[in-house]
């Protein structure tokens, strides 16, 4: 199967002793006080603090007399079984208590984590699918949910949102999330499938929705973006559905970046789109003009860019590359403002909270 991170071939980058020094140019407001010094404040974490467990006496040869900050790990407060193959991507839904996953089963699964969540006592150590979808002709590797009417947090309502996937076979399904109560033995609902956006002519790596939930952004292997308006009659609804969907534009960055591997709308701006690509760059696109706008060529580093995403408030862009680095991209300029290189491979994934003070990432 290949993916943006098996297509690197010969060109993963190797780096000296000397490149895993990043420079240090002036970054973005600091986060809360307490980040730094001898211990790691996790006010504003919520349940994620309540996961972080300090190793104490895990230090190593250290001299005596100099003092070490304490490190953290983070033990498994739930575990979500239920695919067969790889889980390529995931997506919380939004004002929901629920997460859909995708896999390379060629499935997608919609779990209620009310449950999971609860009060530790009652807490379900393993928790079983609410609803599977199925449709797909091979691997799914791509997901975005955009909310749907708020239903309190108990997940018990009928309009949980739009869900979008897609994968190898290059076109992008549209899902009705059905009622998170739902029984999960209650059988396969084929009006579940809304909608299938064809275009894309290889696989779709990335799958994003702007802030309000109308538009939807992909990119492919076949070197192009495009901007669709997924509840949008088209009159064309190939594999069934109820909505054929409509493509408002076609970005082609093949020919002067290459292949685009992740995609992210602008929070701050949501009239631009900006996009990572195999060769390093990351382009900012106007979707009014319909054209690239800005360019970073390589970030200040090398190697492919496997996520792009906004910052909730700022106008920056965060990336993620093979080059283990992780980038601050000033979308005014295109500059870099802070790097910052904690992994031994390629960072491949990037999670950003509400409030843009803490960053989760993944790697190799």
């Amino acid at each position: 199967l290949g993916t943006p991170g098996d297509i690197r071939g010969s060109h993963r980058c190797h780096l000296r002793d000397g490149d895993l020094v990043p420079p240090r140019p002036v970054g973005p407001p600091r986060p809360p006080q307490g980040l730094g010094g001898d211990s790691l404040a996790l006010d504003g974490l919520g349940d994620l603090a309540e996961l972080a467990v300090t190793n104490d006496g895990d230090n190593g040869d250290v001299p005596s007399g100099v003092r070490v900050s304490p490190k953290r790990s983070w033990s498994p407060r739930v575990t979500l079984r239920g695919h067969f193959d790889a889980v390529r991507a995931l997506a919380f839904v939004p004002c929901h208590p629920a997460l859909v996953t995708a896999s390379e089963d060629a499935t997608l699964k919609l779990w209620n984590l009310h449950k999971a969540l609860g009060p530790k006592k009652s807490a379900a150590l393993d928790v079983e699918p609410v609803y599977a979808f199925r449709g797909h002709r091979g691997p799914v590797l791509a997901v975005a949910v955009s909310g749907g009417d708020t239903g309190g947090d108990t997940g018990d309502t009928g309009d949980t949102g739009l869900c979008c996937s897609a994968g190898l076979d290059g076109r992008i399904r549209c899902w009705r999330l059905p009622r998170l109560d739902s029984d999960p033995y209650g059988g396969y609902d084929p009006g579940v499938l809304c909608g299938v956006l064809a275009g894309h002519g290889d696989a779709v790596w990335g799958l994003a929705f702007d802030v309000t939930g109308r538009h939807l952004a992909s990119c492919s292997a076949d070197g192009t973006l495009r901007l669709w308006d997924p509840r949008g009659d088209s009159g064309d609804t190939p594999e069934g559905g109820t909505l054929g969907g409509t493509c408002l534009s076609v970005l082609d960055g093949h020919k002067d970046h290459g292949v685009p591997t992740s995609v992210t709308f602008v929070t701050t701006q949501p009239s631009q789109l900006v996009a990572g690509f195999r060769s390093g760059a990351t382009v900012l696109y106007d979707l009014e003009a319909t054209k690239a706008t800005l360019v970073s060529p390589n970030g200040g580093g090398s190697g492919q860019v496997n996520q792009v995403l906004a910052h909730p408030w700022q106008p920056l862009t965060i990336t993620a590359s093979d080059d283990r680095a992780i980038r601050y991209l000033d979308n005014r300029t295109g500059k870099v403002v802070h790097s910052m290189v904690a992994h031994l491979d390629a960072v491949t994934c990037l999670a950003l909270d509400p409030s843009g003070a803490f960053l989760m990432s993944g790697s190799e």
